[in-house]
């Protein structure tokens, strides 16, 4: 609707009210998510203002003592207060009227604006949205702060808070350079003055803070951790020293990165590679997030890719806020160039080791291939960066790489549908009798066994449309791995011969309408094998990749359609065809049935009513056979 003169003649301009009665209460019970936090802020200020001191008396603008600097908090359990009192720079009342009456103007931002062409002291201040003071109120009847400024001059003053909008300041006599902030705890949060509990949270939030903190006159944190110094003077055993202290309960690590970047972001940490009791191992992925050497959380999934959540160690950020939602980091384009950065690290890290220690890498490989595969299928640029350094562990007991195998295998590596194979085994002990029949002719597969595996084998084959893989129970495999059926010539009468073993073991296992098991018959190569379970490729993988899944009766018609392959080249197959020629038709049955189901067991899907069955019959053939 288009205005009209009326309407403009109506219009009105102003501004939007914010009732700042209400503003206290809201942040007391919403600024964070968690009470403790209070604690991280009001030592966090304590560290920024005795660096902002340290780098005034660096630049020459305080001249005096700097003494020992530190933050100490203070419990009085009678009087229901808690303190936190430094000795850095000290507010004047003017200060305090800036930097605590109004409320998220900060003091560190403001500090920094000032000083940035100083030097590179500002690097440690830590708060960025002034907001962190006024946590305190979570907790509190009734907030002070005993200040005074590093400024000789300047009178030293008391400002107080009830947690409404009317404050009070007023001159004190006070001395020594600091700042002192009490907390009147009130009923809900008595916990707050128990040595144990703040003493816990300073260690989670404040351990690594680069000046002392004393608990009560006693200093109790670590105060310089390992990513503040510098790759080039950080020996091994302090790299392991740190990750023990980190994860006490989880050994050493495979091996470990240490960033320290500067520009085009800010990033120090290290991060982990540790070794995995299983490929779901969900202690795993602790990769703790500090800002500043604050700690700000134990989870950096918005950080770094999904794929690395795997790692563990320390990652600190000075340019990210400690307090923002995780839809705002997912989003936010400096986040996403140290994703990138982290990744491509990783990345470099692996092919550097692959290339300069190539049996190290094979030695740590069953714990990392997981989170490589999986990231490889996530995330493009890491694909291209690892694709050429992926092993797998073959048949022969050896690692290989896809170009290795394929130049090992070049025998076994037909063509089929404008395809080169690579034959693979998923649990040796379930496919032994046809691994072994690719071994008898020189060959090997790869060993895949874990549940992302498939899912990796046709993500392979989406990069690669020259390969095909398959297993080496599935019909085709078979059918490429036993060059004695190519080879072998077959005479007429042969054929008959086998024709007609087919149609006794289908005469015999097809009962009714309702069996589905096909029969195929052919030399092969293994005269020890009477007969193999053979499924299509594609099936195969359906079986795989629905390992665990719930399967209702229709999951598991489709999978025992199979095919029965029956070897005319064994003793015992041949054996049925005589016996079948002189009318003994109960042996014929005996043996028929107990060649498929030795077939059947032999991957292990012989259960329940069949396997009894199984076990029943073998005795009836120990009796009819040794009469």
């Amino acid at each position: 609707m288009s205005d009209s003169a009326e309407n403009l003649k109506n219009r009105e301009n102003g501004e939007i009210s914010i009732h700042t009665e209400n503003i206290l209460p809201i942040i007391k019970k919403w600024l964070y998510s968690d009470k403790e936090i209070f604690i991280r802020e009001l030592v966090s200020n304590g560290v920024d203002a005795i660096t902002k001191l340290k780098h005034l008396s660096g630049v020459g603008e305080f001249k005096g003592e700097l003494g020992e600097l530190g933050v100490e908090v203070k419990i009085d359990a009678e009087g229901k207060t808690l303190s936190f009192i430094d000795n850095g720079i000290g507010m004047t009342r003017e200060e305090i009227k800036k930097y605590i009456n109004q409320i998220a103007f900060s003091g560190a931002e403001d500090f920094i604006s000032k000083y940035k062409e100083s030097d590179k002291e500002e690097d440690q201040i830590i708060g960025h949205f002034g907001l962190g003071f006024y946590s305190a109120f979570m907790v509190s009847t009734k907030v002070e702060i005993f200040t005074k400024s590093y400024i000789e001059s300047e009178q030293a003053v008391h400002w107080e808070n009830d947690g409404g909008t009317d404050f009070s300041i007023n001159d004190i006599d006070k001395s020594d350079r600091s700042t002192e902030i009490r907390l009147s705890i009130d009923e809900e949060s008595l916990d707050f003055l128990k040595e144990d509990k703040v003493r816990e949270v300073i260690l989670k939030y404040c351990d690594f803070l680069p000046f002392p903190i004393k608990l009560n006159g006693k200093v109790i944190n670590t105060q310089n951790p390992l990513w503040m110094k510098s790759p080039r003077d950080t020996k091994e055993e302090e790299y392991k020293e740190f990750y023990t202290k980190l994860f006490p309960m989880d050994g050493e690590p495979l091996f470990w990165l240490h960033f320290e970047v500067e520009v085009p972001f800010r990033l120090r940490g290290i991060l982990y590679f540790p070794r995995l009791r299983h490929e779901l191992d969900s202690s795993k992925g602790r990769i703790k997030l500090f800002c500043n050497q604050v700690f700000v959380s134990d989870n950096a999934n918005e950080i770094i890719p999904e794929f690395l959540t795997l790692l563990q160690g320390c990652l600190d950020i000075p340019d990210i806020p400690l307090n923002v939602s995780r839809s705002y980091l997912q989003n936010d384009p400096y986040v996403r160039k140290i994703s990138e950065y982290i990744t491509r690290k990783v990345a470099d890290k692996l092919t550097s080791i692959f290339k300069t220690d190539r049996p190290e890498f094979e030695s740590f490989w069953d714990d990392i291939g997981i989170f490589i595969k999986f990231g490889m299928i996530r995330e493009e640029k890491f694909y291209d960066k690892v694709k050429d350094v992926v092993i797998f562990k073959t048949t022969d007991d050896v690692y290989k790489t896809l170009a290795e195998y394929r130049e090992k295998n070049k025998g076994i590596n037909k063509e089929q549908h404008g395809k080169e194979v690579i034959l693979y085994a998923t649990n040796e002990e379930e496919q032994v009798r046809y691994i072994n029949l690719i071994k008898s002719q020189g060959y090997e597969a790869l060993l895949v066994g874990t549940l992302i595996d498939i899912h990796f084998l046709q993500f392979l084959e989406t990069k690669d449309s020259t390969i095909h893989f398959m297993r080496v129970d599935s019909d085709d495999a078979i059918n490429i791995i036993d060059e004695s059926k190519k080879s072998k010539v077959v005479d007429e009468n042969n054929k008959t011969s086998d024709d007609k073993i087919k149609e006794i073991f289908e005469s015999v296992l097809k009962k009714d309408e309702k069996s589905k098991v096909q029969v195929k018959v052919e030399p092969l190569k293994d005269e020890k094998l009477s007969a193999m379970v053979v499924l299509p490729e594609f099936l195969r993988r359906f079986k795989d990749m629905n390992m665990g899944m719930k399967k209702d009766k229709r999951d598991a018609d489709f999978l025992n359609d199979y095919t029965l392959l029956v070897n005319s080249n064994n003793r015992a197959v041949q054996n049925v065809s005589d016996l079948n020629s002189t009318g003994n038709s109960e042996k014929v049955a005996l043996l028929v049935e107990q060649i498929h189901d030795l077939a059947l067991l032999s991957q292990n899907n012989l259960k329940g009513e069949e396997l009894l069955k199984f076990l029943k019959r073998s005795e009836e053939i120990l009796e009819k056979f040794n009469s």
